[in-house]
């Protein structure tokens, strides 16, 4: 019996917003390890270019905001075009806003839904025309703990990653007859520089998050990332419409 090299990426083109840093970056690193070529995303071009730089002749970037909604659709077309065909798509950028829920602005609370929500949609719903038109194709959206159960002072945050498992489901449903798989990472307390530095600041805080963790530890950006990496592979054809948290068992932790 032959053995199989599992999850293999190999041939596919691959595009990862908020791909610089972080999440995104660990995504993107996963994705090289498993064969693919990768195109990141992002507002700031020194990072992408670190990041390409750290990962290769496999990663390439392509600056762009997504607070500009108008232009996605151009936006996606290049890609396209470059790419010779986007294969798998991740939903990774997003922005935050800790603050009272009373003191949340309707301009604050828009800009949130704006990047978290409305762009993703449209990102999402301009790849996968092509991915249509190909009969197959694989996209990951990117959750939160904060849409499992009420988090203080992230009121707007909140609402968006609930509508991203939301949308998760409903486009599983509707593209699943045209080949494309709709999946969501639920990542839990990971190791990032921005959690390590707000975690590290607040001992108490530290301390509830391991006690709800069975796991008893922070994750690491690369179990992310491998999750990334199973949810678009071959291996996982038959899983839509799924929301994978990466959480060392918080979400289901006492």
């Amino acid at each position: 019996m032959e053995k199989k090299n599992s999850f293999d990426l190999s041939g596919k083109k691959a595009l990862v917003t908020g791909g610089g840093s972080g999440l995104g970056f660990a995504i993107a690193k996963a994705f090289v390890l498993h064969g693919a070529e990768v195109i990141i995303t992002g507002r700031d071009e020194q990072k992408l270019k670190q990041a390409c730089g750290a990962l290769g002749k496999a990663c390439t970037y392509k600056v762009y905001d997504l607070a500009d909604i108008a232009g996605i659709s151009s936006f996606a077309e290049e890609l396209e075009n470059i790419s010779g065909g986007i294969d798998i798509l991740v939903n990774n950028a997003g922005i935050n806003l800790k603050k009272e829920a009373l003191l949340v602005s309707d301009e604050e609370f828009e800009r949130i839904i704006k990047i978290n929500q409305q762009a993703v949609f449209a990102l999402t719903r301009e790849v996968c025309k092509k991915m249509k038109e190909r009969e197959k194709g694989s996209v990951i959206m990117i959750s939160s703990m904060a849409a499992y159960y009420g988090l203080p002072k992230v009121v707007a945050y909140t609402a968006s990653k609930s509508a991203v498992e939301g949308m998760t489901r409903a486009l599983a449903v509707e593209l699943s007859s045209s080949g494309i798989r709709v999946n969501c990472i639920a990542p839990g307390f990971i190791e990032t520089e921005m959690s390590s530095k707000a975690l590290n600041g607040d001992k108490e805080r530290m301390q509830r998050v391991l006690m709800r963790t069975p796991a008893g530890k922070l994750g690491k950006p690369e179990d992310v990332g491998y999750a990334a990496v199973y949810l678009s592979s071959e291996e996982a054809n038959y899983i839509t419409g799924v929301i994978l948290p990466v959480d060392g068992g918080n979400s289901i932790g006492f």
